[in-house]
């Protein structure tokens, strides 16, 4: 079975740290920035990539920053009968 890979975005601006995705990845693959947003907060960043698109972060976070987008997958085209 392929393993399912995703990708989100965060709108760095909307995040208040709260660290709730973090703790809701089960990739473990979410942090904190470093770096502070215009309102003076760490925000959540995707520090490895191994999200799958589970969507348990944007489910979690209270102020809808975090978008979720999963890679379509590809379908293998059924043998023709002739």
């Amino acid at each position: 079975m392929a393993k399912l890979r995703g990708h989100i975005t965060i709108n760095a601006q909307l995040c208040k740290g709260c660290e709730l995705c973090i703790v809701e990845c089960p990739q473990n693959g979410m942090g904190l920035s470093q770096g502070m947003n215009q309102h003076g907060y760490h925000y959540a960043i995707l520090a490895e990539d191994v999200c799958t698109g589970c969507t348990n972060c944007a489910l979690v976070c209270p102020e809808a920053a975090i978008r979720v987008f999963r890679e379509s997958k590809q379908k293998i085209p059924a043998p023709t009968v002739r």
